[in-house]
């Protein structure tokens, strides 16, 4: 009848459900209404983008409607039956919180994959007057983002390589640990998980323990720190540890992140000993040896036979520059050797008079090597004396000219034998013959034939020691030798003594 008077209760009901809505509009939580007969009744515009819908009717009136077409899942990748649904628990008189499932809509056609929210969910009861349910509520909580962040962060904890492992504050316990932990201390998941610091320490020894310590029960960070961490095999290991406040699932938690220092220090046992063997063989050579810095060529340090060949004590060259100890018998040739150093970072045998604090000059042969030592670039100089040895070359050379001028009757064949002797056999048929050197070298290298030096040539020839230096390295070079002893034989073999003869520049043997 047109006239009918509406049921009180329900103009009541229905206005009071207005007025709920209007409150819970703007919340930033999802609202969903259920009513006991007709179902989901009303939805706010953040319930129905936490569903991915644009009306109601795309939840579903009903239950059985809403599990067609949204498909429920705890984290743990199980499916919800159907009676652990929000909605059948709610019309079962069922009031939940905090319940978190991922929401997983059908995808559309000609996609692979639907669309999905976390959400955090709880169950709400609203009761009339006498006690009654009335109607449901169920509010909806978006934690998509966190718990997106926390996967992305699982996943990158684990597939990190540096060693990691995260400890719950509260009760000290470790919740998380990743593979590089395991695989640097030899323990397996099952036994890391669950156990406390106590039993794993992974602070013992730790310079700022007790610090260190505290720092983790507050919370706060701690710094970078050396500590001995224990292996599962009882070993230790020399680790950096650090730790970083973080939370997991809202529970504050501390990462620790360890850095293996066994690499380096057993590269600095190796690096200590291998300096020890160098230290004792340094100062146990017999040879003169000096090492100086690359850098400024300061003297670093000398050894005892540099002292005892050289006459100058180890305090009297110590941290002076290479060219003030006062060694050098020309100036030239010292800043020739700096300057291949530089070039180089070595020369060999290169052929120097060095001078004694006793003012004796002595014939070197001078080579050198750039080392690393305790993490510098040093030159080791190395003086071989030969003076004795030229002496004696030129001794033996002088009796195989008198051999050769008082036995004429000797043949060409002995002669040259005679002349290679202190050759080692060799000669250099590839080198510039007599007839490339000018008459002046060629008198140059017949004082040289004759024994003389080079302070006795100067007098000879009248000429300056520069002059008769560039002579005799002119000399060295054309006959591509590096030795007075072996200029005179380079010469004996073209049959050029220097001894009231002219030179015979041919191209013969």
């Amino acid at each position: 009848m047109a006239n009918e008077v509406p049921d009180v209760s329900i103009l009541r009901r229905q206005v009071d459900r207005r007025q709920l809505q209007e409150i819970i509009a703007g919340l930033a939580e999802g609202i969903l209404l259920i009513d006991p007969a007709e179902g989901i009744v009303w939805a706010n515009e953040r319930a129905l983008d936490l569903h991915d819908a644009g009306e109601l009717a795309e939840l579903g009136r009903t239950p059985d409607e809403y599990r067609r077409n949204y498909m429920l899942k705890y984290r743990n990748n199980h499916s919800l039956a159907p009676e652990q649904y929000p909605l059948n628990r709610l019309l079962a008189g069922e009031v939940f919180k905090e319940l978190v499932v991922e929401v997983v809509k059908a995808a559309p056609r000609g996609r692979k994959q639907g669309w999905r929210c976390i959400q955090q969910l709880r169950g709400l009861v609203l009761v009339d007057a006498a006690g009654n349910p009335e109607s449901y509520v169920l509010v909806i909580e978006d934690l998509t983002e966190r718990f997106t962040a926390e996967e992305r962060f699982e996943r990158t904890f684990a597939a990190n390589p540096a060693p990691a492992i995260i400890c719950r504050i509260s009760d000290l316990r470790y919740v998380k640990v990743n593979q590089g932990f395991l695989e640097m201390t030899g323990y397996k998941r099952e036994e890391v998980l669950g156990r406390s610091t106590y039993e794993i320490d992974v602070l013992e020894n730790a310079g700022v323990r007790e610090s260190a310590i505290t720092s983790l029960r507050e919370g706060r960070t701690i710094p970078q720190t050396e500590a001995s961490l224990r292996l599962a095999d009882g070993d230790s290991k020399l680790v950096i540890v650090a730790g970083q406040p973080i939370e997991i699932g809202e529970e504050p938690c501390m990462l620790f992140t360890f850095m293996d220092m066994e690499p380096r220090r057993r590269a600095e046992q190796a690096l200590r000993q291998s300096e020890e063997r160098f230290a004792r063989a340094f100062r146990m050579t017999p040879v003169p040896t000096i090492v100086m810095a690359r850098k400024d060529f300061h003297v670093l340090d000398v050894n005892e036979a540099f002292a005892v060949v050289m006459g100058y004590a180890r305090e009297d060259v110590i941290d002076k520059p290479i060219a003030l100890v006062p060694i050098w018998s020309s100036s030239g040739s010292r800043r020739q050797l700096e300057r291949d150093i530089e070039t180089d970072g070595a020369l060999r045998n290169r052929d120097l008079e060095l001078r004694s604090r006793h003012g004796e000059v002595l014939d070197c042969l001078v080579s050198a090597e750039t080392v690393g030592i305790q993490g510098q670039d040093c030159v080791l100089i190395v003086l071989q004396d030969i003076t004795e040895r030229k002496r004696s070359e030129v001794e033996l050379m002088s009796a195989i000219e008198a051999v050769m001028q008082d036995t004429s009757w000797f043949s060409r064949t002995v002669i040259e034998k005679l002349a290679n002797l202190r050759g080692g056999g060799t000669s250099n048929g590839a080198s510039t013959e007599l007839a490339d050197l000018t008459p002046r070298e060629l008198e140059v290298l017949g004082l040289l034939c004759q024994g003389l030096t080079d302070v006795q040539i100067v007098k000879a020839l009248k000429l300056t020691r520069n002059t008769v230096r560039n002579h005799v390295a002119r000399i060295y070079g054309k006959a591509g030798v590096h030795s007075r002893a072996a200029a005179v034989v380079w010469a004996r073999e073209r049959g050029f003594t220097g001894a009231s003869q002219k030179a015979r520049p041919t191209r013969s043997s």
